[in-house]
């Protein structure tokens, strides 16, 4: 992190768009917090105080800046890149677990007691749980006010707060405005209830359209739905259901939601945004990946690669255990089998998007029958579902990389090239070579890099910390054919 650094005021001062998110600059005689590149006139260093995250601005007392509007940034690319128990803790917090579950709920997801998590979260991010998750309220709580028309007492109850009264205070302190006077300022069309419109932030340049082109490819008829350059998903959430529809933009992804319950909205944009990898940072990635020759070509051609990710832990598993040792093609018709069976319907369709992918019961219970194909692979992927629906496999971004690859591999049938490809998409984490992929290896091949594991291996040592991103550019080539 740049807090408490020189480095940290120089960029406030060239105003640099590519810090907004990492973290927060204070002016002590406003009183107000802003991103990095606010384009209001830059203060004295002596005025300035810097800090992890907006909670932690707010806990010491400012308020957000009126014209930046510092909480619409990405997310910062620490959560992504550290898996210490605060960069988990944080991917859990934005999925909304504290305010379902409580404090104690995220301290058991975690592994670790209350008293211990909101130490390590003070120290490291400036607020504890209660104060990260109120910053995440209050940010959905303006999303509603400003895009649609429901009352203040609903946004108030779908943004997860416990009062109105909580929700008038919170507004007020932490963005100098009212409810209604921030519903007066709205930024876009309003949309009716149960249907928000917002628009998700990225740090430039971001290869959008190549994180597309890979979910569209696997993409299963019912549940996914693709066509005017537009990609559309069903969601299963804490709440209810939803479905997203995600379009390119400049410098966003618009992006549409068809909630059942109001109170997903949190959990729904922290799910795309990790699905789309859009709290990467591009400028690291880029210039360590480009300054290998023989990687520089796919750079340039496809500048802020990203990584897949995932919305659903259950279903990126099942994929990955479908999809090993056959082609692209092979296992999406294969998967579509148990979506079509085994999944439940929307009570909401939308075009093509009719289903949701099955839940862990159904799956351990018909996923054997269902599925077509070995035996063997229909009863690992029939284990790994009794193993979520029993509660002896989580499945969340707040896991342990380690302990999540060993509760994996556990089951007959799952071994470290799917345990690698789940970790990769399901925490975000970026140093993650599938070696032993073919698809990856022949891709390797056409750029002039050696594609047996071994020697790949040892090329991609120079990759590091960003093998995931160079994996992605491998298998764009073997797609591509150069």
């Amino acid at each position: 992190m740049l807090v408490g650094t020189e480095d940290a005021f120089r960029a406030v001062a060239a105003r640099d768009a590519r810090f907004d998110g990492c973290f927060i600059h204070a002016v002590r005689s406003t009183g107000i917090y802003c991103r990095p590149s606010c384009p209001a006139r830059t203060p004295q260093r002596s005025n300035s105080a810097f800090y992890p995250t907006a909670a932690a601005a707010q806990a010491a007392g400012y308020r957000a800046c009126r014209r930046c509007l510092p909480d619409a940034v990405p997310g910062s690319p620490e959560w992504d890149l550290r898996a210490d128990l605060a960069g988990r803790a944080m991917r859990l917090i934005s999925d909304g677990v504290v305010d379902r579950c409580g404090v104690q709920g995220l301290a058991d997801e975690l592994g670790y007691s209350e008293r211990h998590l909101t130490r390590v979260l003070t120290s490291e991010l400036g607020a504890g749980p209660l104060g990260l998750a109120r910053a995440n309220r209050a940010h959905s709580a303006r999303v509603l006010i400003e895009t649609t028309d429901i009352s203040f007492s609903d946004v108030a109850f779908a943004a997860g707060f416990a009062s109105l009264r909580q929700f008038n205070d919170t507004m007020r302190e932490i963005f100098g405005r009212t409810p209604t006077e921030l519903r007066g300022q709205k930024r876009g069309a309003p949309s009716g209830a149960g249907t928000v419109r917002l628009r998700l932030p990225f740090r430039a340049p971001c290869d959008i359209a190549g994180v597309l082109r890979f979910l569209v490819r696997r993409a299963l008829t019912g549940m996914e739905e693709s066509g005017d350059g537009c990609y559309s998903r069903s969601l299963r959430l804490p709440h209810g259901t939803g479905i997203a529809k995600l379009r390119p933009a400049d410098k966003h992804v618009s992006c549409t939601l068809r909630l059942s319950d109001l109170r997903d909205l949190g959990s729904a944009v922290a799910r795309l945004r990790r699905l789309l990898d859009l709290d990467a940072d591009p400028v690291a990635i880029d210039e360590v990946l480009g300054s290998d020759p023989l990687l520089r070509e796919s750079v340039e051609r496809s500048p802020g690669v990203r990584v897949p990710g995932a919305v659903d832990g259950l279903e990126i598993v099942v994929r990955s255990v479908v999809g090993q040792q056959i082609s692209v093609a092979a296992a999406r018709s294969a998967t579509e089998r148990l979506v079509t069976e085994l999944g439940d319907e929307l009570p909401h369709p939308e075009g093509g998007v009719t289903k949701l992918f099955p839940t862990a019961e159904v799956l351990a219970e018909h996923a054997a029958a269902a599925l077509p194909g070995p035996r063997r692979r229909a009863e690992t992927v029939r284990d790994v579902a009794a193993a979520v629906a029993e509660g002896r496999l989580a499945l969340h971004p707040g896991r342990d990389e380690a302990e999540l690859r060993e509760d994996l591999e556990r089951i007959r049938g799952v071994g470290p090239w799917t345990s690698s490809y789940v970790v990769m998409r399901l925490l975000g984490a970026p140093d993650v070579l599938l070696s032993g992929d073919l698809a990856l290896r022949r891709g390797a091949g056409l750029l002039g890099i050696p594609g047996e594991p071994a020697a790949l291996s040892a090329q991609a040592r120079r990759w590091s910390p960003w093998r995931s991103y160079a994996g992605v550019l491998l298998w764009e080539a073997a797609s591509n054919g150069r």
